[in-house]
Parts: structure tokens; C-alpha cells; sequence
């Protein structure tokens, strides 16, 4: 699948936590009905057979919508399951492994934090970066928020597509446009909304305002 900046819109990361009522797939579902521009399944505790059903059926679940599916850290399930990318973190395997071991086709994000760390990335094969957190947020702790300016450097520094990630919701989000992002990335202002659908819906439409 071709990847670009347009995919970096509005770019939800999955969280077991907030599924309630309703299963991973089908909020994943309202999600990308509703503007969904790029997927990222994480997964901390599944075993490795339930990883993959899962990732397996978001696959093709993400297909029918021509909507790019990355799994978050696992190389392996992403390779078995035919994911279209693999995201990983500074702490994670080094980027220019991760291409070796997935070939030239498959789409690889990075999380970085500094300038250094994304020159590096881009410079081994990093097709986009998660930029962040921009914002403070509950769903890492151990993080500090990014000045606008680190950002800013950033997305000046590479040439490849960057999401801002880390606390962002409808009402801060403006405060990311003019920092050079090609769009947000979002856990909870998505899946731990009352209303996917609607959440989703207004996001998009304010990411295409923002960053579009």
C-alpha cells in the first residue's frame, strides 16, 4: 500500500482498556466509517495466537476501507499477519534491523522526541514519525511533554510524514497547526469516547481544518 502524508491525519492507536460493551473490532469499525486515516493495533498482553487472530482480521477489516493497518512494537506479528507497517519506539529494535527484517515494502514509524532521534530514524528507514507527547496524557507517565519548538525543529529537520501524539483532543488541537505536522495521532479522544463515530467524525474534520 502506498503510504503519504494524507495518512498521517488522523491516525488512531488502539487500547484494550477502553473497549466496554462493545469489541476492539467493532469500535475500530465505527472508526474508520467515521475518517479513520491510518490504524495502529497495540497490543501489550495478548499472547502471541490471540495477537495475531486479532491483527489478522483488523487486516482485513482495514483493507475494505483502503486504510493503511500498523502493529505497534511486534515485528513478527506484523510480518505473519500481513500488516502494511510496523511501528516502533526508541527503546524497541533499532529502525534499520526492523527494514532488514521486513523488506523495502512494508511502511516503518518511529516515536521520536528530538531532532537527533528523527534524523536517525529517517536516515535508516523510517517512513513517518509519531511526534511527542505534545501534550500531557494518562496512556504514558513516564514521558515529558515536547516544547512547540522541539516540534517545530522536528518537522523541519525530515522529509517524511510526522504525527503529533500525546494528549490531544478537539479543544488543544489547534495549537498544533503551524508546527509543521502532517496530522494527529489519538488514543482515547477515539476509543474512549462515548461516541466513536462522532469523535472521529469531529476530529477529521478539524485535522483536515488544522493540517490538511
Amino acid at each position: 500500500m502506498k503510504f503519504d502524508k494524507n495518512n498521517m491525519l488522523l491516525y488512531g492507536v488502539t487500547d484494550r482498556k477502553w473497549t466496554g460493551k462493545m469489541s476492539l473490532t467493532e469500535q475500530v469499525e465505527i472508526a474508520l466509517k467515521n475518517g479513520l486515516t491510518c490504524l495502529q493495533l497495540r497490543e501489550k498482553d495478548l499472547d502471541y495466537r490471540s495477537f495475531l487472530e486479532e491483527a489478522k482480521a483488523l487486516k482485513k477489516l482495514c483493507a475494505a476501507y483502503n486504510v493503511p493497518l500498523i502493529i505497534n512494537d511486534n515485528v513478527d506479528i506484523a510480518v505473519a499477519c500481513k500488516a502494511d507497517g510496523v511501528h516502533v519506539g526508541q527503546d524497541d529494535m533499532q529502525t534499520s534491523d526492523v527494514r532488514r527484517h521486513v523488506g523495502s515494502d512494508m511502511i516503518i514509524g518511529v516515536s521520536a522526541h528530538t531532532v537527533g532521534e528523527a534524523s536517525a530514524a529517517m536516515r535508516n528507514g523510517a517512513d513517518y514519525l509519531g511526534i511527542g507527547a505534545v501534550f500531557p496524557t494518562s496512556t504514558k507517565s513516564n514521558v515529558t511533554r515536547m516544547t512547540a519548538d522541539t516540534l517545530k525543529a522536528i518537522t523541519t529537520a525530515v522529509n517524511i510524514p510526522t504525527a503529533a501524539i500525546g494528549g490531544i483532543t478537539e479543544d488543544n488541537m489547534q495549537q498544533l497547526s503551524g508546527t509543521g505536522v502532517n496530522g494527529i495521532a489519538v488514543i482515547s479522544a477515539i476509543f474512549g469516547a462515548e461516541d466513536i463515530g462522532k469523535a472521529t467524525s469531529n476530529l477529521r474534520r478539524l485535522a483536515e481544518k488544522y493540517f490538511g
